[in-house]
């Protein structure tokens, strides 16, 4: 499971989500259920080294043989380097024309041909986020795949367009933002109400107690704080109430502006950056000095 938040501002957009995989099993009577919970899943990626252009994921965290990290990482090399019908001109492209090669490559390549047509078929979503190569303002792509098939790319938050999106496990952020429960109509409609008037007064508790916690004048570094919190009551949210902790583990978060570009703000490694900053490299590949003795020897 997971929490993907992302908060478009005026200055820019931020990503940001936990760590968490879940792995799921079936038991003995075939009932779905819980084997395990990693914390060190990577849900935010950059999409093209130098390019304003950023993704976060949510849902099955790997497809066959290969984790999610693995394929964006692998659809990023494609993009660069790839056939001219896969890769993008960083001096003109647009982050519409970017989700739709990126939902082609991994539900055609890798989603279609495991779960297309099954019932029940675990779901994958996929949101893209950036500056297209003449915009002010950062936008939103959104693709989610399931057993009916890839719907998307949809624009869910369009250039110059402000606001905050969030998939996964969403109930703590629906709480803390418009007041109530993603479960509020279920309940108004076992206490009498028809659908409609469960919709109704639904939509009327957010508009009444919706909690204005982004604006589009906000600071890149508020926003930052803003995601890092929501982010962190929902794994808190998650650890506290029963059941497995599936959202969980170090928050990640990047930021991208149309400056600056794409800028990590949080980011876990499985390796010490000292270790491999690059000068141990350069130290085990250098030659070893000949010496005037062994030079006239040989």
């Amino acid at each position: 499971m997971t929490i993907a938040l992302r908060i478009l501002v005026s200055d820019g957009a931020v990503l940001a989500t936990d760590s968490a995989a879940t792995i799921m099993g079936a038991d003995a009577s075939g009932r779905q259920v819980v084997y395990n919970v990693y914390n060190n899943a990577n849900k935010v990626f950059n999409l093209y080294k130098g390019l304003p252009i950023g993704m976060a994921t949510w849902g099955i965290g790997n497809l066959g043989a290969y984790s999610i990290s693995t394929l964006v990482k692998d659809f990023r090399r494609l993009l660069k380097d790839g056939d001219p019908s896969r890769r993008i001109d960083p001096t003109s492209y647009t982050i519409e024309e970017v989700a739709h090669k990126l939902a082609q490559y991994v539900y055609r390549d890798h989603y279609a041909p495991m779960y297309a047509g099954k019932q029940g078929s675990v779901e994958l979503g996929l949101a893209v986020v950036g500056y297209s190569s003449k915009s002010d303002f950062a936008e939103e792509w959104k693709v989610a795949m399931d057993g009916a098939g890839c719907h998307g790319p949809e624009v869910t938050r369009p250039a110059g367009e402000m606001g905050m999106q969030f998939d996964g496990q969403p109930e703590l952020i629906c709480r803390i933002c418009n007041g109530v429960s993603l479960n509020l109509p279920g309940v108004l409609m076992e206490l009498g109400l028809d659908l409609q008037q469960a919709q109704e007064t639904d939509r009327a508790c957010r508009t009444k107690l919706q909690a204005p916690l982004v604006v589009p004048s906000m600071s890149i570094q508020d926003v930052i704080d803003v995601a890092d919190y929501l982010v962190s009551c929902t794994i808190g949210y998650a650890r506290f109430m029963p059941g497995p902790d599936t959202v969980g583990g170090p928050v990640e978060i990047a930021a991208i502006t149309k400056h600056e570009g794409f800028k990590w703000v949080k980011r876990k490694h499985y390796f010490s950056m000292e270790l491999n900053s690059g000068k141990e490299e350069w130290l085990c590949s250098a030659q070893t000095p000949v010496t005037r003795e062994e030079s006239s020897s040989q």
